[in-house]
């Protein structure tokens, strides 16, 4: 899967790390030049935030291929973690992000007004909105100063409000992803996503955008630079 990115130009990926399995098991991929990982509790699984778990991503936060907190954020979508538990593990994390000065990657879903609020309130410098899915608080988001991460989802027919958001989303601000292995683009539903692909969400963007493909990917390597503080 990483050769077949490679192939097709994408020269850095990041591995999400959301639960203390996953960031143990993404351990050895960070050996490979050009993989990255972050570390967080995802808010579905907020109940399981522990001392030792806060302990872990802390850990996992000094590696030098480390290069965010999260997936952490909140999810009133699915009905797996009750909201003050997802606001406890989130604001517990955010407190992490500010005090290690590092990016945090931010799951929203139906949870946007006490997400906002929270990354308001408590976030830090640098916050990344990703599998962005707020297309009407566009301009609230790039107001704070967010890097808006789009995925597959922007090329489905019934995605036009998130497409239009993703041709007005400044030049300095865009980011695009895959969400591996979800949200495939088309022309690949109905099989699992992988990095790779990101190439098809690239082209819908540039086209909406009415930029070379080239032009944008340049653009959005250089704010992966800036939003993981990698530049």
């Amino acid at each position: 899967m990483i050769a077949r990115a490679r192939e097709v130009g994408v020269q850095r990926i990041v591995t999400i790390g959301s639960n203390a399995e996953e960031m143990t098991a993404v351990t050895p991929l960070l050996a490979e030049p050009g993989i990255y990982t972050t570390a967080g509790l995802h808010p579905n699984s907020a109940d399981q935030w522990s001392d030792a778990l806060e302990a872990q991503i802390r850990e996992r936060a000094t590696h030098p291929r480390c290069v965010a907190i999260g997936e952490t954020g909140l999810d009133y979508f699915r009905d797996h973690v009750a909201p003050a538990a997802q606001q406890t593990a989130f604001r517990r994390q955010l407190a992490i992000a500010r005090e290690l000065g590092m990016t945090v990657s931010i799951h929203c879903r139906d949870a946007d007004d006490d997400c906002f609020r929270l990354l308001v309130a408590e976030g830090p410098e640098r916050v990344i909105l990703h599998c962005f899915a707020v297309p009407l608080r566009l301009d609230e988001a790039i107001a704070n100063g967010w890097w808006c991460s789009f995925a597959g989802n922007v090329t489905y027919p019934n995605a036009s409000d998130l497409l239009h958001a993703a041709a007005r989303c400044p030049a300095d601000r865009i980011l695009l992803e895959t969400d591996a292995p979800y949200l495939t683009p088309v022309p690949h539903r109905g099989t699992p996503n992988e990095p790779s692909y990101v190439m098809d969400t690239l082209r819908a963007v540039a086209l909406v955008r009415g930029e070379p493909a080239d032009a944008l990917a340049a653009r959005v390597e250089a704010n992966a630079d800036a939003a993981y503080g990698l530049a």
